[in-house]
């Protein structure tokens, strides 16, 4: 489907249906060039497979080389990618937000949102999976004061 096209039902899901609309920036860092472009473009390719969620606009930006980002890493190659979307809920846009993990994120409409106890506990236990799967791959976690 064309992006004019996408960008046609993604208009009507919100205007209808109350879809959310948002756009979020998203960044690849890797040791070479065709790293950072495969691994973004596939991440981001990923949410064209989605339910309740309609990308239609992505704009890349050009690779930059980042002199030492980390400790032991001499240089490593930088790709955003600004991501123009709907999402079916509040719910569904906290799962994409944990799936794509989004330097920033920005929700352009509607300009308020109503939320029942039922999404509310919906997105809660989608966070607390999340942390639990990081846990388990021995990745992250909670911090337990004592």
């Amino acid at each position: 489907m064309t992006e004019d096209k996408l960008q046609e039902k993604a208009n009507k899901k919100v205007i209808k249906e109350g879809w959310i609309r948002v756009t979020m920036m998203v960044e690849a860092l890797a040791t070479t060039e065709d790293a950072a472009k495969t691994a973004l473009e596939k991440h981001i390719g990923a949410m064209d497979r989605e339910e309740g969620i309609i990308k239609y606009k992505a704009d890349w930006g050009e690779i930059k080389k980042v002199d030492r980002p980390f400790k032991n890493v001499e240089v490593a190659y930088s790709l955003i990618v600004e991501v123009d979307f709907v999402a079916h809920s509040f719910e569904r846009l906290v799962w994409a937000v944990m799936t794509f993990c989004p330097s920033s994120i920005e929700i352009l409409e509607p300009e308020n949102l109503k939320l029942d106890m039922g999404d509310a506990q919906g997105i809660l236990n989608s966070i607390s999976d999340i942390i639990h799967r990081f846990a388990a791959m021995g990745v992250g976690g909670v911090v337990v004061r004592t």
